[in-house]
């Protein structure tokens, strides 16, 4: 039914998908394979895929394929341990204070956490929950990795950076009502094929224009009421590019569905199956009501990232002429905050607070 390959990709385990389906799959199903798949985009170890090219796990950072807050550099995990602080404080200083960082990548925000010293560091158990083992590998030692949210109830935080906008979805086509689509092969390449649901997601608009498209973000909301349930006291807090379904159906589908790799937008979300990474805006209308609803620029703004900058302008004043690298990187705070702040980029994202 597929083209003979000898390497086992996220494309042949769709298709074998199909196949069981006698024909067709769900948007989110698809979704699943090509991102969480045994070869999928973020668990799929290195391999050579082709002579003179190699498959990569998706991967966050300079090196990798799409740039998050932690990688700008050290000031957002700075700005998060102030943070920390706070909200350990405003839980009488518990011991153990559990911080559970999922979607961790590398371990990036956990080291420059690490590094600004929060005052609650004492009493912190950081776990990074990670799906990729090959990116869990390089979590600093001094953290628990995981591959899922603990089983337990804790008192806590937990941190989802750029986590909701990558759990599957599922995908709605208004076509003289909503109808949903599902991932066909024709026997050349993905195609979508649309087909009645009943009943129809409470979530979408009773109308819209022919062609207008919505994504139903089940998982995301699961998830939000999956961690919450683990807390005992203490709070979940999402930051990610957020919309609303309303907005979303109104708008050209390319704005809010988009794809990634090398840093660069990739192609059509039905091509180079596991090999590019798929993102949606997170429809805040779909989620749990949240205790508090900000931007990234408020809330850094909220927890001192002015005091750090202004902290790190007076560092490299007084150490100018003698640079070294403490003083360089007190210097970089200011290009950091820039980006981290800039309301048509980063700044802009949505930071969704749920408290217990």
């Amino acid at each position: 039914m597929w083209p003979n390959s000898s390497v086992h990709s996220a494309a042949d385990d769709v298709r074998r998908a199909i196949e069981a389906r006698l024909g067709a799959i769900r948007f989110d199903e698809f979704l699943q394979i090509a991102l969480y798949g045994a070869q999928g985009f973020y668990t799929c170890e290195s391999i050579e895929a082709q002579p003179g090219s190699t498959r990569r796990t998706g991967r966050a950072g300079r090196r990798g394929d799409f740039l998050t807050s932690p990688e700008v550099g050290p000031l957002f995990g700075a700005v998060i341990a102030r943070a920390l602080d706070e909200w350990w404080i405003e839980l009488d200083r518990p011991d153990p204070f559990v911080v559970v960082d999922v979607g961790a990548g590398p371990g990036t925000l956990a080291r420059t956490i690490d590094v600004a010293q929060p005052e609650c560091r004492s009493a912190m158990q950081y776990r990074a929950v990670e799906v990729s083992s090959s990116q869990r590998r390089l979590h600093p030692t001094w953290v628990e990795s995981l591959d899922a949210l603990p089983d337990e109830t804790f008192t806590g935080v937990v941190i989802a950076n750029e986590l909701l906008d990558n759990l599957a979805f599922r995908l709605f086509v208004f076509d003289d009502g909503w109808r949903e689509a599902h991932v066909a092969y024709d026997g050349e390449r993905f195609v979508e094929r649309l087909a009645t649901t009943a009943p129809t997601p409470s979530c979408l608009p009773p109308t819209a224009a022919h062609g207008a498209r919505a994504a139903v973000q089940d998982a995301a909301a699961q998830w939000v009421e999956s961690a919450c349930s683990r807390l005992a006291r203490g709070r979940v807090v999402a930051l990610d590019y957020c919309t609303t379904t309303t907005s979303m159906a109104s708008r050209p589908w390319r704005e809010w569905l988009r794809t990634y790799a090398s840093h660069d937008r990739g192609r059509h979300y039905l091509s180079d199956v596991g090999e590019q990474d798929i993102t949606v805006e997170v429809a805040i209308d779909q989620l749990p009501p949240a205790s508090h609803v900000s931007t990234q620029a408020e809330f850094l703004q909220r927890h001192g990232i002015d005091t750090l900058v202004d902290e790190g302008r007076e560092m490299w004043r007084q150490s100018a002429a003698t640079a070294d690298l403490a003083s360089m990187m007190m210097r970089s705070r200011v290009r950091e905050a820039e980006t981290l702040l800039d309301h048509d980029g980063l700044g802009g994202f949505s930071v969704i607070e749920w408290s217990r």
